[in-house]
């Protein structure tokens, strides 16, 4: 089937589904479940991801006869469960945001960003050679993830998109409403929080 023959049969689902042909949302469920629950979790986690794309669809039947067609559905219903994912983050949320804490090290500053988001003042080198060799430590990937957890939602959400999605920061911008040179500092920063876990953890063995 081609984009445009796919477009139109899907702006006949929606109209369906609109006048209560159950077959037709559930087709529109059928077609899109997927993506939006990878979205979900690359923001919640995979544990709560189910949960708010249930509560996105839920969302979506409730808006569906105001949908106008000026993106498209895909694009439309990836922003629902962006925004039911990301209040579910804060909701859930039970620790004091690193965006509060004192940067001791003074790297989170702006200054060390440069108009792009690129770095200004580079971080500090990692000991070991590869991320990859320092994920092979369970205590240290489990480090690593609770520290995923301290980290402001939308933070937290920009860095899971980009580093473990690969969404590219046009995308991530349009799903989160950030600016994409915006989405380039939450990453940086991100990364930077977890480099200095990884140095501490390294020096320390503690978490």
């Amino acid at each position: 089937m081609s984009a445009a023959n796919h477009h139109t049969d899907e702006k006949d689902l929606v109209f369906a589904a609109i006048n209560g042909n159950d077959n037709a949302y559930a087709e529109l469920v059928q077609r899109h479940h997927s993506i939006m629950v990878a979205v979900a979790a690359a923001i919640v986690g995979p544990s709560l991801a189910e949960d708010v794309v249930q509560d996105a669809w839920v969302s979506a039947h409730r808006a569906l006869a105001k949908f106008e067609h000026r993106s498209s559905l895909k694009t439309w219903l990836l922003r629902i469960v962006s925004n039911e994912a990301l209040t579910r983050a804060k909701r859930e949320s039970r620790h004091i945001s690193l965006d509060t804490q004192p940067d001791e090290g003074g790297y989170l500053d702006d200054d060390n960003f440069n108009r792009w988001g690129h770095w200004a003042n580079k971080p500090p080198h990692w000991h070991l050679e590869t991320p990859d060799a320092l994920l092979e430590e369970v205590d240290l990937h489990h480090c690593i993830n609770k520290t995923l957890l301290l980290l402001p939602p939308t933070q937290r959400a920009v860095f899971r998109l980009r580093d473990m999605e690969q969404t590219s920061f046009d995308q991530i911008s349009e799903l989160l409403g950030v600016s994409a040179a915006n989405a380039r500092v939450l990453v940086h920063r991100a990364r930077l929080t977890l480099m200095n876990i990884i140095d501490s953890y390294q020096e320390t063995g503690r978490c």
